[in-house]
């Protein structure tokens, strides 16, 4: 997996009278008074930015192969420890367009063979030493070595060359013209790191510096003091993992963790009705499909994934899922691309045009296949689950094999015949590298269509930006017609934090809690 991180556990079965009961479990243990203000506390939030602090966030999920490596990020607690271990040179913001980081120019010549990027001045690593060319050039070799490529290698293919010109000027030299070379660079799993770089003892530019890593279980970032941006005002942050929802929410409302990413959907009127907490909810393009592997019977066959996506009732999933709190999807990915297609009918239920191309595939009397499921994001299980019941209409018989996260990313991970997974928000071109591409890194489906790959490669070669929207839209339409991802829904971004917790803000990345960027955030005074 690459940066699409959150197994999140699902919050079925939790209600009202579970989360508060647990909360007095936890008050009777002194919690509430020992770790934070009480309901009756006062909170003064006039000031602005205070500096100082610990921000305690609670994450559901982890496992021993958590990792602080910037270029590898699989989860949530991952992708929260690299964005603020370390800068990028662009970076998607809150709006979702790109913004200058560790760059202060991106800029290709004519042919867009060569980018330019002119580096920030006066930016020093952790340990002192200066960001430099030398170091972006290091980066970029970390990154694509053939012999141990990271996550971001497959958008990277066409980088022949990366060229220190001067200390604070670095040329990427390109074996064919790539127009959006930016967006794949703008990706938070390509962090800068200093020539030499060893993650056993991780070293970046960013607001934080590591202080202790125990995989599984807890990170500490403390500040840097000598971070080149605004903040960070905490002088520590502390990720903590809980092992599933019930337990992270507990956390949450008895004042043990300050705020919590991707609460439970259902729970949102529950946990917002409390007057401590305040609720983020963030409109995204993160998007939660099932995986069918287009190689491997029978949806090898594209009628019947044809039938597949007929036979799910998109609408029931977003309310019964997302609890209303998303949108449609239509089995396309990039919801947020200018050059989305929106203009293709929206796929509804058809139940009885389901069955028909299952005759027609060579099941009459209906199909059984099994589901991999396990708890890698908010709202997983409960697709499944939601998603069986929907396609017993078309003679559909889903069995639902549910696994533990490790066991689902582990050594049958890609090759799960029926499974799920779950996106961040992302451009055309970064996610179909990412996954829908022969050589692409979680190429989940297996599918590889020539034509497809022909687009993508005139997409990326195009400078003109209304052609280039023209074969976005040919692309996509391929994908609706013959993919074997089922994109029922984009999910919202739903977080809670406690009142005396300042900085976040709406954030259409579809990370938790403002993209991860706790640079920003700060403690308020409480009374």
């Amino acid at each position: 997996m690459t940066d699409r991180t959150g197994p999140l556990q699902e919050g079925a079965g939790l209600s009202r009278r579970r989360i508060l009961g647990g909360l007095a479990g936890a008050g009777s243990l002194g919690l509430l008074a020992a770790c934070g203000p009480g309901p009756a506390a006062s909170v003064d939030m006039s000031g602005g930015p205070q500096q100082g602090g610990i921000l305690r966030v609670g994450l559901s999920g982890g496992s021993s192969a958590d990792t602080v490596d910037a270029h590898v990020p699989v989860n949530a607690g991952d992708s929260a420890r690299v964005i603020n271990l370390y800068d990028t040179l662009l970076l998607r913001g809150d709006d979702f367009e790109l913004v200058y980081r560790l760059a202060e120019s991106f800029e290709p010549n004519a042919e867009a063979t060569v980018w330019t990027a002119k580096l920030r001045t006066g930016v020093v690593f952790h340990d002192g030493k200066p960001f430099t060319a030398d170091d972006v050039v290091f980066t970029f070799d970390r990154i694509t070595n053939p012999d141990d490529p990271k996550s971001g290698a497959t958008g990277l293919v066409m980088l022949e060359e990366t060229v220190a010109i001067d200390d604070h000027t670095v040329e990427f030299r390109l074996s064919e013209p790539n127009s959006v070379l930016d967006d794949t660079i703008g990706q938070y799993s390509v962090g800068m790191v200093p020539r030499g770089y060893d993650p056993a003892t991780p070293i970046g530019t960013g607001p934080f510096k590591l202080k202790s890593f125990d995989p599984g279980q807890s990170t500490v970032l403390e500040a840097n003091v000598d971070y080149w941006d605004e903040g960070p005002y905490l002088d520590e942050l502390h990720l903590l993992n809980f092992n599933d929802t019930d337990a992270v929410i507990n956390a949450l409302l008895s004042s043990q963790v300050d705020c919590v990413g991707q609460i439970p959907l259902s729970l949102v009127d529950v946990i917002g009705s409390d007057e401590r907490m305040e609720i983020l909810n963030s409109e995204t393009g993160m998007w939660l499909p099932f995986t069918m592997r287009v190689d491997k019977e029978p949806f090898d066959d594209v009628r019947v994934r044809q039938a597949m996506r007929l036979a799910v009732d998109r609408p029931g999933m977003i309310e019964q899922v997302f609890s209303g709190y998303g949108q449609l999807g239509n089995d396309m990915f990039s919801n947020y691309d200018p050059d989305y297609p929106d203009d293709l009918p929206q796929r509804e239920q058809d139940i009885a045009e389901a069955k028909r191309l299952l005759e027609e595939a060579g099941y009459p009397d209906g199909l059984t296949v099994e589901l991999v499921t396990a708890p890698i994001q908010a709202g997983a299980v409960e697709a499944a689950q939601v998603f069986a019941q929907q396609a017993k209409a078309a003679g559909i018989t889903i069995e639902i094999r549910r696994v533990d996260t490790t066991t689902f990313f582990g050594e049958n991970y890609l090759q799960w015949d029926f499974a799920q997974s779950f996106w961040y928000t992302r451009n055309f071109v970064p996610q179909a590298v990412s996954c829908v591409l022969e050589d692409s890194a979680f190429n989940e489906t297996n599918y590889v269509d020539p034509e497809l790959t022909d687009l993508v490669e005139r997409i990326r070669g195009e400078l003109n930006p209304t052609v280039r929207g023209e074969l976005i839209r040919q692309a996509q339409h391929l994908l609706y017609e013959e993919g074997g991802y089922i994109i029922w829904g984009f999910g919202n971004q739903v977080d809670a934090y406690q009142n005396y917790v300042g900085g976040f803000v709406e954030n259409a990345t579809g990370l938790p809690l403002s993209g991860y960027t706790f640079r920003r955030n700060w403690l308020g005074e409480v009374s």
